[in-house]
């Protein structure tokens, strides 16, 4: 197995492979506020860190403000493209989690309770009491799904582009047995690192179940090139669990959707950007109507 493999291997199951629930972010709802409008980068203090922010486009009417989240390993600059586009017809914004990108390095481990709080200070710098449409990727898409079941009162629309499933520590485990050897022994030892917080968000991510977020438009999309059938000795098994756990969100709500990406692999918005546009844009239109 050579070098530039098993780092692929492990990008691919490390940063595209998690899952937990939220916990501890109740909705207690939002002061009113008038969202700032700025356009392009600020940094705003949250939580007393220092969070990077990028917005454009304008908010029409009653649509909502799309918020994208990145995967895990990735800044606010890797959507920039997608973020322009959807711009053209929706106020946009994205942000760098805590050890992303420019914003600040967290002091300790992270939950997915103490990212939610982030994602919150950022909501409402940005869309004050608008209507907020969630749009991640890999394991953004985790922490929209884990988040707007608490958060209904705002969060009106998902988008989840090959987002984390919630059972891939367990379905990690299955796949590749503790009894395993060689490439696929070190891709488990690898992954379970990163799932008890050892990446650059300090993130641990145990598994948790889908819990409703209302009747509320969702997308789910799902890559089409199975690109983890490549990971050595287990790739079958995992792509048949990931597979699967893309379809369990769609309990998220009543009015789920499913999608396949046909010609694109994990990262969607960049190999096949057309079909992450119209998913988020049919959300948005919903949630205005």
């Amino acid at each position: 197995m050579t070098r530039k493999f098993r780092t692929f291997a492990a990008v691919a199951v490390c940063f595209a492979v998690a899952g937990t629930g939220l916990t501890g972010c109740e909705d207690d709802g939002f002061a009113s506020k008038k969202p700032d409008t700025f356009s392009g980068a600020r940094k705003f203090t949250i939580e007393k860190k220092t969070v990077n922010v990028s917005c454009s486009g304008r908010r029409n009417g009653d649509a909502p403000v799309v918020v994208l989240l990145p995967g895990l390993g990735d800044g606010m600059d890797k959507m920039a493209a997608f973020q322009k586009t959807l711009s053209t017809k929706n106020r946009v914004c994205s942000y760098d989690r805590l050890g992303e990108g420019a914003s600040s390095k967290p002091d300790a481990p992270q939950s997915f309770a103490s990212t939610g709080k982030i994602l919150t200070g950022v909501i409402d710098e940005v869309a004050g009491d608008a209507p907020v449409v969630l749009a991640g990727h890999s394991m953004g898409g985790l922490i929209a799904a884990r988040y707007a079941p608490d958060h209904r009162g705002q969060v009106k629309g998902l988008v989840l582009m090959d987002a984390t499933p919630s059972t891939m520590l367990a379905d990690l485990k299955t796949a590749i047995p503790a009894s395993a050897t060689g490439p696929a022994a070190q891709l488990r030892a690898q992954n379970l690192a990163v799932f008890g917080g050892e990446n650059p968000e300090r993130l641990a991510t145990p598994d948790g179940k889908v819990r409703s977020a209302g009747n509320i438009p969702v997308e789910v999309i799902k890559h089409g090139k199975p690109y983890l059938v490549a990971v050595p000795g287990a790739g079958p098994r995992l792509e048949a669990a990931w597979t699967a756990g893309e379809r369990r969100w769609l309990a998220l709500s009543g009015r789920s959707r499913f999608t396949v990406a046909g010609k694109s692999g994990h990262y969607i918005y960049l190999e096949q950007p057309d079909v992450a546009v119209q998913a988020v844009e049919r959300v948005s239109a919903q949630v205005a109507s």
